[in-house]
């Protein structure tokens, strides 16, 4: 598993066209697990754990890699399943999510598999609500599912969505009633969080899941007339999403006169791994990591006051 990561850096060449990188584990038993190489710093044999007294059982302790000190949590437990034994013969994923750094516990650690996003689906209907998914696809014939981890990182350690004092004035909330923001995300968890935080703001949200949807959604807008720019504030989207991700979506709209001048915000937990230049590249309008209310409210405050 040495060199498994050595080449993660020259991937990068994959954002744009609609492709992605599955890094793909096993926990207990044969069901294969799919995260997405960008969000992988590294691969290694589970180290030696140092256990943390009054800790959720899903973090089975912290460990000291290359000088820092950082969680590991147990991607079976995590989604409901009895748990992993952590030892010599079991991995770490060393993942960055929302600018912070932890290890997931798997079993083992099988390949890494270039896809399109279309060949990534949304999870099944009649999966329920308490899933732990956030898309399936299929590799070789086999069944791969994609871990909704934002929603895990949720549980596990919850981050405030409260919007501090004074980021929002009382003139520019009462300016907000009157404007849509369209989000779109394909975790519900994401969606949640951004929608109230949007919603304290004073907007009216529309959220969609993924960025076919929101493709489809905007070019039925456009076909009545309506202009993206002057029904909504702005857009702000994911970059992972099945069937279509956030650059795509974002190219598809710059690509078309009728809705190009829509703002565009990609919202991500893509951090240190993200290449800013993409962002350019695909004509989004700025970036911003996940999930930080007082930026997100932010950015949509200043939108409001450029605007009105």
């Amino acid at each position: 598993m040495a060199g498994v990561m050595d080449s993660v850096n020259q991937r990068t060449q994959l954002v744009g066209q609609n492709r992605l990188e599955l890094l793909l584990f096993r926990l207990n038993g044969k069901q294969l697990y799919g995260i997405n190489v960008f969000k992988v710093r590294e691969v290694l044999q589970c180290p030696k754990l140092t256990v943390l007294p009054k800790s959720n059982p899903v973090v089975r302790g912290v460990a000291n890699i290359r000088g820092a000190t950082i969680p590991i949590l147990d991607l079976d437990m995590a989604t409901g399943a009895a748990g992993l034994v952590a030892s010599t013969d079991t991995f770490v994923i060393i993942t960055e999510y929302n600018t912070k750094i932890q290890g997931f516990l798997v079993h083992s650690v099988e390949r890494i598999v270039n896809m399109n996003w279309e060949e990534i689906h949304p999870p099944p209907r009649g999966t329920g609500r308490d899933h732990y998914l956030t898309a399936v696809t299929r590799v070789d014939n086999q069944l791969v599912e994609i871990i909704d981890v934002e929603k895990i990182l949720a549980e596990v350690a919850p981050t405030s969505e409260a919007i501090s004092v004074g980021v929002v004035d009382e003139e520019t909330h009462s300016k907000a009633v009157s404007l849509r923001v369209l989000t779109v995300d394909d975790s519900s968890v994401a969606r949640k969080q951004v929608t109230r935080c949007l919603q304290t703001v004073g907007v009216e949200v529309v959220a969609l899941n993924d960025g076919r949807q929101a493709l489809e959604y905007l070019r039925k807008m456009v076909d009545e007339g309506k202009r993206p720019e002057e029904e909504f504030l702005m857009l702000i989207s994911d970059i992972e999403m099945p069937e279509m991700d956030g650059y795509t979506l974002t190219a598809e709209i710059r690509s078309d006169p009728r809705m190009q001048k829509l703002h565009i915000i990609l919202h991500t937990s893509l951090s240190g791994v993200f290449n800013q230049a993409m962002v350019k590249k695909v004509g989004a309008d700025d970036f911003l990591a996940k999930f930080r209310p007082d930026d997100l409210a932010a950015r949509v405050v200043d939108r409001i006051k450029a605007a009105v």
